[in-house]
């Protein structure tokens, strides 16, 4: 199993304070105590190496569809106004991801990056209605080479207290590669086009580069 380099070191610190409190109690505690403790270390242990997990999605780049950006259940399709890039009516797809999701971030297209901006907030739980306005979130805008501009943004949530974006405007977005990390219970928007062909429901389990979220039509 691949870990993702967000987690390398969380798991370090929490191997070695975990070792540090097993090897304490293993002499100043009864055997059934560290016995219990050292269990659950280990199961502790598992479930954040187990957090952090990366597995390999490879895909076929397809400049006419999206893609899922990130594991878990697509719990919203709208029609919006997006308020801070593009200004007008979007259709939004949202994405929460639980702690037990896969919580590695994928370019849902490729292209060029035209906008990067994070902004600091609060920690509503990622369902609320006004957590993508309200939380901590970071928007990643992207120009696909077809000229069809999607917006994605990754919103924290109540015990997710980081999140980690990599591209700055300029850079070029490679469809499936890692554009960023949330640290537990999240969700992710994406914005796409009036015109685009939706083809998730509400209630879809998504997975990363797999999912298509929509396919844009060509004339």
């Amino acid at each position: 199993m691949k870990i993702h380099p967000e987690g390398y070191i969380i798991i370090l610190v929490a191997f070695l304070l975990l070792t540090v409190i097993n090897v304490l109690l293993r002499w100043l505690s009864p055997h059934w105590l560290h016995s219990i403790v050292a269990g659950v270390s280990v199961v502790l242990l598992c479930l954040i190496v187990w957090f952090f997990r990366n597995p390999d999605r490879s895909l076929i780049p397809d400049v006419n569809k999206v893609f899922a950006p990130a594991d878990g259940e697509v719990v919203a399709i709208s029609e919006v106004e997006e308020p801070e890039y593009f200004h007008d009516k979007r259709i939004q797809v949202s994405i929460f991801m639980s702690p037990l999701n896969v919580h590695v971030n994928r370019y849902p297209v490729g292209g060029v990056v035209t906008y990067v901006k994070y902004h600091p907030g609060k920690y509503l739980v990622a369902w609320h209605p006004k957590s993508s306005l309200l939380n901590e979130r970071s928007t990643v805008a992207v120009r696909t080479d077809a000229g069809q501009e999607v917006l994605f943004r990754q919103i924290a949530g109540a015990i997710a207290r980081r999140i980690v974006t990599y591209p700055k405007t300029g850079d070029t977005a490679v469809q499936g590669t890692d554009f960023g990390f949330i640290k537990f219970g999240s969700r992710v928007d994406v914005f796409l086009p009036l015109d685009a062909d939706i083809q998730v429901k509400i209630g879809d389990k998504a997975r990363g580069n797999e999912t298509v979220l929509a396919g844009f039509k060509t004339d």
